[in-house]
């Protein structure tokens, strides 16, 4: 198995989750499906609280401005008043995530009412998050050397806590230094790289972003950002040239730190 020599500048690793850290199966067999078969039963058990509310105020937000682009999206607003007959309202945000859903759209008004329900999955034990087997050691032997590991994901901060914090190792958020999801901007635009690093305290050139998908990985690169594709079982196939490209790996064990103390 060919090794990878990390550049001695590098002392920050950004990680995608979906395909790197964790499997895609995880996410499309376990985590969404989740969604949609709760969905109806989440929102009506928590229809009154002001969190659920919040969740549905930023869809009928996202629905508006998806109305004012002229952007496909359910025929119907999303709406929530006191005018509204609960059970009809409850329909329509649930059609309204559904739709989204199947479009494989990654708005912060989705992923924030996926994080909520997941939150409440996880702490009830009915779901754990899954990380591949040589993610672990490899994360704590970079710190060891004094590395810092952060996360990059279009799922919510609080969905990345919830993967991590109820893992099937256990609680694995002390091995991260922070996270970053959509707020900071899409995975496939060179400035969120460059707005990462701004926050992170340090120049692109100093981080080796690690990812399945090679429009993320192509943004980051443009930004000044190492980078190295994973190929693992499940992630898309890379074309030859874009195997010839990238740098890839297909565990994270390849990755050597040397001129290191």
């Amino acid at each position: 198995m060919a090794t990878v020599t990390i550049p001695e500048n590098v002392n920050v690793f950004l990680l995608d989750i979906e395909g790197t850290t964790t499997p895609i199966t995880f996410v499309k067999e376990v985590l969404f499906p989740y969604i949609k078969e709760h969905l109806e039963e989440y929102l009506g058990a928590h229809w009154e609280e002001d969190e659920c509310k919040q969740d549905v105020q930023l869809l009928k937000k996202q629905t508006e401005e998806d109305l004012k682009q002229n952007r496909a999206c359910p025929v119907h607003a999303v709406d929530q008043t006191v005018h509204t007959d609960e059970e009809k309202a409850i329909r329509e945000v649930v059609d309204s995530v559904l739709w989204q859903m199947d479009a494989d759209r990654k708005t912060t008004a989705l992923k924030q009412l996926q994080g909520h329900m997941w939150r409440a999955a996880y702490v009830s034990g009915k779901i754990k998050g899954e990380v591949y087997q040589d993610v672990v050691p490899a994360i704590r032997r970079w710190r060891e050397y004094g590395l810092k590991v952060y996360i990059y994901s279009s799922g919510s901060i609080e969905a990345q806590k919830l993967l991590f914090g109820y893992s099937v190792e256990g609680d694995l958020l002390d091995l991260f230094d922070g996270h970053f999801d959509t707020n900071i901007g899409a995975k496939v635009e060179s400035k969120s790289y460059q707005k990462i690093a701004e926050r992170i305290g340090c120049s692109p050139e100093d981080i080796m972003f690690l990812t399945d998908v090679t429009r993320e990985a192509k943004a980051a690169e443009d930004a000044g950002v190492n980078v190295a594709v994973v190929v693992r079982p499940g992630n898309m196939e890379l074309t030859e040239e874009e195997r010839k490209y990238y740098t890839t790996i297909t565990t994270f064990s390849q990755l050597e730190l040397t001129g290191r103390v």
